[in-house]
């Protein structure tokens, strides 16, 4: 089975682990469950992720233009399906998020089929790409709760995912380390994410919505799983990026949506079932498309 495939297949068993505990777990509890991974288990894992390796300026420059141009395409392609999404703005930026946010978990495995020294820039990818995403995500989701402009700026800098991503590349980049133990207990938390995130997503899920796609979705799928990695090899292309970090940008942006958006927005109150629904149709979606980028990338970087 394709490496790809087997990062994919656990995450699509533990939506349907979730779906199947809700006869076992009361729909109350996971309110505060996603509470707790907003605040504190997904920041945990974006720190870890971003301060775990080593990052030049250079690379930023060179992984960080490729990959703000990404998502902004992105935003930005998908904000063009506004006519055709909920009336309410909020619930329309929860799904919209889902367009350009990314599945860290799944890049950092998709990337290993490339050579090592060229899958190392993952890390840098998701590093400067994670406050961009973030920054816009809260500013949709602000925008729907109809908060003043002074307080939108609050919630974006105060937002837990964007102080740890931020504080992760200082890291980094000054080469400042923890203290092994903290360190230790910041990866472990980490680990509780995502499998946390998934299966409040089968908790929330409405397995009739996600049978039936409809045209807003599709689209959101279309931007998210086509539109944004073939604008990659075109701004790789026009960047003239050279090959290992133009094949690590292409599978950057091929990746399904990030599990995290379910638990944005469910921190914001927007429609939980609908993101929940568009994360577990990009995750399907992505069992298809990202093999082929995947192959695509490889060509790309060992050519």
């Amino acid at each position: 089975m394709s490496p790809v495939l087997v990062a994919l297949l656990p995450d699509g068993l533990l939506i349907a682990l979730g779906a199947s505990l809700r006869r076992i777990v009361p729909a109350t509890a996971w309110g505060p469950l996603d509470k707790l991974n907003f605040q504190v288990l997904f920041p945990a894992l974006i720190f870890h992720a971003a301060s775990s390796r080593a990052t030049s300026l250079s690379d930023l420059a060179i992984m960080g233009v490729g990959v703000w141009c990404v998502v902004l395409l992105g935003f930005c392609f998908a904000f063009a399906l506004r006519p055709l999404g909920p009336g309410r703005f909020l619930d329309f930026a929860g799904q919209w998020q889902t367009a350009w946010r990314f599945n860290a978990a799944i890049a950092v495995v998709a990337v290993q089929a490339l050579p090592d020294e060229t899958a190392a820039l993952m890390s840098v990818a998701i590093g400067c790409a994670v406050p961009l995403a973030n920054v816009l995500a809260v500013g949709a989701l602000s925008r729907g709760t109809n908060m003043s402009a002074t307080a939108t700026i609050r919630s974006v800098a105060t937002n837990p995912f964007l102080l740890a991503s931020l504080f992760g590349i200082t890291c980094a980049v000054t080469g400042t380390e923890l203290p092994d133990a903290l360190t230790l207990a910041i990866s472990k938390l980490g680990y509780a994410a995502v499998p946390l995130a998934l299966l409040s997503i089968g908790a929330s899920l409405d397995f009739h919505a996600l049978a039936r796609l409809t045209w807003f979705q599709t689209g959101l799928n279309a931007v998210k799983l086509l539109l944004m990695p073939i604008s990659a090899v075109g701004i790789a292309h026009a960047l003239n990026m050279p090959s290992a970090p133009a094949a690590v940008l292409i599978i950057f942006a091929a990746v399904p949506t990030a599990s995290a958006a379910h638990v944005l927005a469910s921190a914001f109150g927007a429609d939980r079932a609908q993101v929940a629904s568009m994360i577990a149709q990009s995750t399907l979606l992505g069992c298809v498309s990202l093999p082929i980028w995947v192959a695509i990338a490889m060509q790309i970087g060992t050519g």
